[in-house]
């Protein structure tokens, strides 16, 4: 049994908790908040494929670091998993790999949509947490810039009620922009080869296809204003339509690429003040239903090659929950906002089993993130030298606590 005594809650009482564990752990409390652990619905931690970047057992620690207990990865590896086979060989090294660090995190999985494979879905709609559509290229080969395939898969998404999770970039303006701005060599030119028209054309496309046929939609890392306007009108008009934000559009902004260089790129990229604004704008009035970090780490190494040949991702998972944190601190959001965003929305919209995994957080220690302190392989970040005020303390994960200054 693990004990938690005197804990402060989220909304101002103090508790007693009892969890059942095979340790016997007490816990005086009186300087923590309670949380429920996060979910991340949006996740790369590279398996199988290109283990250099990261791996699950490096993915793991960081997770919960970050007080993040369930995690949903992405299909855009190497090979990409857009079969059933691939999908079980996946989730087996997966587990291989969590075994190895006797961590038991609750892991879900996307199956990615191919236009050569999708008489795979029907095989995997019970085992998957949804269909990851890619409009616009990324990180992999999962492009799927066939109208006619998109909406099979839409299509095939409802009759087996799977979440269809888009990343909604057209493909054809970026090609355009692209030859507009190929030779530029300034990284900031990355955000203008996929502006927020790139973005706002797939966002509609992807909403009319939901739409016709009655599919469920996660907008994965919506990043403008352009995006949350129609988002706003099909959620005005019932659709069952979901958007998801990750930190890096919230945090950081397009002067990042002055300071930053190549290692600012991300798809899609960062954005103007005023897109920022907009995002938090919908954080608050709920446009945005959940935080999903899109970690995508790469090596330093790699993400200080030239523009035109850097990668684009960064590795956030174990600084998701400080940096809400200390926007609560800030006044930008709330504690109850958090913990919608992070847990209640992303459970509700994917519909997973209810688990009792718990974070606590000393919400007024300040800290500095510092690069060599992370447990990512990648072993940098973009907040590096930030100041956060509040992190998680302990992580309690089936049932097993998690000291999270000696992991």
């Amino acid at each position: 049994m693990i004990e938690i005594r005197k804990i402060q809650t989220t909304n101002g009482h103090r508790i007693d908790l009892c969890l059942k564990s095979e340790e016997h752990r007490i816990i005086d409390a009186q300087n923590l908040m309670l949380f429920p652990a996060l979910i991340d619905p949006h996740v790369h931690f590279r398996t199988p494929g290109t283990e250099h970047k990261e791996t699950w057992e490096t993915a793991s620690l960081a997770a919960l670091a970050g007080g993040v207990t369930t995690v949903f990865d992405m299909p855009n590896n190497t090979p990409s998993c857009i079969t059933k086979e691939r999908l079980e060989q996946k989730k087996a090294l997966v587990q291989t790999q969590l075994e190895r660090v006797n961590i038991p995190l609750r892991a879900y999985f996307y199956l990615g949509a191919d236009a050569s494979h999708l008489q795979e879905i029907p095989k995997v709609a019970d085992q998957i947490i949804g269909l990851k559509i890619y409009m616009g290229s990324s990180t992999g080969d999962l492009l799927m810039n066939d109208p006619a395939a998109c909406e099979e898969a839409f299509r095939l998404a409802a009759k087996y009620d799977l979440m269809v999770a888009v990343h909604a970039e057209d493909e054809e303006l970026m090609i355009e922009r692209q030859q507009k701005y190929g030779k530029e060599t300034n990284p900031k030119f990355h955000s203008l080869i996929r502006d927020s028209e790139v973005a706002a054309k797939a966002v509609k496309f992807a909403i009319d296809l939901a739409e016709r046929h009655g599919t469920r939609l996660y907008l994965v890392h919506v990043s403008t204003e352009k995006e949350l306007d129609l988002i706003r009108k099909a959620k005005a008009k019932r659709l069952p339509v979901y958007a998801e934000a990750s930190p890096h559009h919230l945090f950081l902004d397009e002067e990042a690429y002055t300071e930053m260089g190549t290692k600012a790129l991300v798809n899609p990229p960062l954005r103007s003040k005023q897109d920022v604004k907009a995002l938090w704008e919908a954080v608050q009035d709920e446009t945005i239903d959940t935080i999903g970090t899109d970690h995508a780490p790469h090596t330093l190494e790699e993400k200080m090659r030239p523009f035109g040949k850097a990668p684009s991702g960064f590795p956030s998972i174990e600084l998701y929950f400080p940096l809400l944190l200390d926007a609560y601190h800030k006044q930008k959001i709330s504690l109850e906002q958090i913990v919608s965003l992070t847990h209640t929305r992303p459970q509700e919209i994917f519909k997973i089993p209810i688990n009792d995994d718990v974070v606590l957080v000393d919400l007024e220690k300040v800290k500095k993130v510092d690069n060599k302190q992370l447990h990512t392989k990648a072993k940098w970040s973009p907040y590096d030298g930030w100041s956060l005020k509040g992190w998680p303390r302990y992580t309690i994960l089936a049932g097993r606590l998690f000291d999270l200054e000696s992991l």
